[in-house]
């Protein structure tokens, strides 16, 4: 390894230890849910490694709690997830035109919001091993907390998983509440689904909870996209 390279990883590594310890207290409620889905902690383990996406989990728990099929479970993670293919095509850009095709790979292996917002930082060209740097505290961070939550799930009583289990959504509203402050249509976009969710479940009571999250997300995000688009600032438009 060169020396530019140690640098890199060493850097990524600080960079990335807040992020892995704060995975850590998150998936450490997302293991409380994967108890209740019947997840061993190896398995939640192994699930976190391989999908270090605390949306796309939560959602292929909700489904897998629901007894839904693996096809809404393979739909759901891809629609809950699909974001990290705008964010994975971003960090390419940043890349080295000489920069090997198997880093590319391992890179896109574990592109998260947190690890996309510290990498697009970086000035210059972006060295894979600072991505590397940063996963060696995000993954176990999230993996790990996720397994512990199933341990605690198993050991602690049924008053206490199920107080743990509301912090989840906790969370989610600590993601909600910052970016629909900033933009109202978000928050408009978030009552509207909460809305529409309760009505699906009341007039299609036989269609699977993973079939209307599908269907509701599609329907809701392209309405969205259609309506009020993104507009690009002057500055983005003179960096294209």
């Amino acid at each position: 390894m060169t020396e530019e390279n140690r640098r890199a990883l060493a850097e990524g590594f600080r960079d990335g230890t807040p992020i892995g310890l704060g995975y850590f207290v998150v998936s450490f409620t997302l293991g409380i849910v994967a108890k209740h889905a019947g997840l061993t902690p190896a398995q939640g383990f192994w699930m976190s490694f391989f999908n270090n996406a605390s949306a796309g989990e939560y959602a292929a728990l909700t489904v897998m709690m629901a007894d839904a099929p693996y096809l809404e479970m393979i739909i759901i993670t891809l629609v809950a997830n699909l974001r990290y293919v705008l964010m994975s095509t971003v960090l390419s850009q940043k890349f080295s035109p000489t920069t090997p095709f198997y880093h590319r790979i391992f890179v896109g292996f574990d592109v998260t919001d947190e690890i996309f917002g510290i990498s697009v930082a970086r000035p210059g060209y972006l060295n894979p091993f600072y991505n590397y740097g940063a996963m060696l505290t995000a993954l176990p961070g999230w993996s790990i907390g996720t397994a512990l939550g199933i341990v605690a799930g198993n050991i602690l009583p049924e008053s206490a998983v199920s107080a743990l289990g509301v912090a989840l959504y906790g969370m989610f509203l600590a993601i909600i509440i910052p970016p629909a402050k900033k933009d109202k249509i978000i928050g408009v976009a978030v009552a509207i689904s909460f809305a529409l969710s309760f009505l699906a479940k009341n007039i299609f009571p036989d269609v699977s909870g993973g079939t209307r999250t599908i269907i509701l997300t599609i329907l809701i995000a392209g309405a969205v996209a259609i309506l009020k688009p993104v507009k690009e600032n002057s500055e983005e438009k003179n960096d294209a």
